[in-house]
């Protein structure tokens, strides 16, 4: 038991800590006696801490939240579906063997998902599936907030054929059976094609322009032991999207890869920034045209 001194100590103390942190318990604890003072500063205690504790959740889950709406929506889905896909394969919700591209169960036990799931799946957690997520997650944003601004049916119809490119290159390279990395590196060619004017530099040992950065990365590919094939299929189908869209209207006059009208109503459209994009790509295309071979080579950005 707390008495005289002691007591009348104990209660300023008491009364210091409830009015510290907005508590207007003491009241209830004088009523109560000093035995359930002694409980309720335990329990006003915890209540205060949990308390912050709570603001502090709802802080960081704000900042989540706010950083998840700050993506564009293609790129936030595919990286999203990615992430959430391998936490599954981690947990043993699903496996990856039921996921891999096969093509004799797509079509003999209409195992038709396959055709699907083979692109979200990047591999076990590890340094392997950090390296992949951070190229898809970086080139997927730069294209859809710069080159497709504005756009996001032309972005989701350029993943939809660069998908279909890889699924038709799977037969000639069997071995290949998740084809997610590939579609990232084909982000990749893209957005160096159209940033023919950015410079970079690996690891701050050497600089170059944007074009070559897929050759870049394939060399350090191999030095690591990996196989090219990955990254050369995302090359072929970047090429190809890059030649049809950016090459061949420019010496025929004929788009033979428009995006179609249904997709641009179910996804959306906006006319003024993708009038914005289109200005900024001829800008940038005459200053490619100016430029051409002077390469002023300046600090660049590391990879």
């Amino acid at each position: 038991m707390v008495r005289g001194e002691d007591r009348n100590r104990f209660w300023k103390r008491f009364t210091a800590f409830s009015i510290k942190n907005g508590n207007r318990e003491e009241r209830r604890a004088e009523r109560d006696g000093t035995e359930n003072a002694r409980v309720r500063v335990f329990v006003c205690g915890s209540e205060v801490h949990g308390h912050w504790l709570g603001i502090e959740e709802s802080r960081d889950m704000a900042l989540v939240m706010e950083f998840f709406n700050s993506v564009p929506p293609i790129t936030r889905t595919y990286v999203g579906l990615s992430v959430l896909t391998t936490v599954a394969c981690a947990l043993d919700l699903v496996s990856p063997l039921k996921l891999y591209l096969n093509w004799s169960a797509v079509f003999r036990r209409m195992q038709v998902w396959r055709v699907f799931t083979n692109f979200f799946f990047f591999g076990s957690f590890g340094l392997d599936f950090v390296f992949h997520m951070y190229f898809l997650y970086r080139y997927s944003k730069l294209l859809e907030f710069n080159s497709f601004r504005g756009r996001t049916a032309d972005f989701l119809y350029m993943l939809m054929f660069g998908s279909i490119m890889l699924l038709l290159f799977s037969p000639i390279t069997p071995s290949i059976v998740f084809l997610g990395p590939s579609l990232s590196f084909m982000m990749v060619y893209v957005w160096g094609r159209r940033n023919e004017l950015e410079h970079l530099s690996f690891l701050g040992l050497f600089r170059f322009r944007a074009p070559y950065l897929p050759w870049v990365l394939l060399v350090f590919s191999i030095v690591l032991g990996s196989s090219p094939v990955i990254d050369l299929l995302g090359i072929f189908a970047g090429h190809i999207y890059f030649y049809l869209v950016d090459v061949y209207p420019q010496i025929s006059g004929v788009h033979l890869l428009k995006t179609p009208r249904i997709l641009c109503q179910l996804v959306g459209f906006n006319e003024a920034a993708a009038a914005y994009a289109v200005a900024n790509a001829a800008g940038q295309q005459q200053r490619r045209n100016a430029d051409g071979a002077n390469f002023g080579w300046g600090q660049g950005r590391n990879l």
